[in-house]
């Protein structure tokens, strides 16, 4: 999956999914930027490290297994 990644957490239903998604977005670039500081001069360059695209969804009557089994699936897909 070189162009996006799957996160399968749980929130509370009181926090909105936009602040996840901004939460996790910046603290995993400013962790790939501390960690490879490289990306930092090169996304300095060339724009932002994440998109502003996101798309989130509940998992209502599937189960957590089936979930999980999606997401491993899709490290198969070219």
């Amino acid at each position: 999956m070189p162009d996006h990644i799957h996160i399968f957490i749980d929130v509370p239903q009181t926090v909105a999914p936009c602040d996840v998604v901004r939460t996790l977005k910046s603290i995993s670039a400013i962790e790939l930027f501390r960690t490879f500081p490289q990306l930092k001069q090169f996304y300095a360059r060339c724009g932002v490290l994440w998109s502003k695209e996101y798309f989130v969804s509940t998992v209502g009557h599937i189960s957590e297994a089936t979930i999980i089994r999606y997401i491993e699936e899709q490290k198969n897909h070219d």
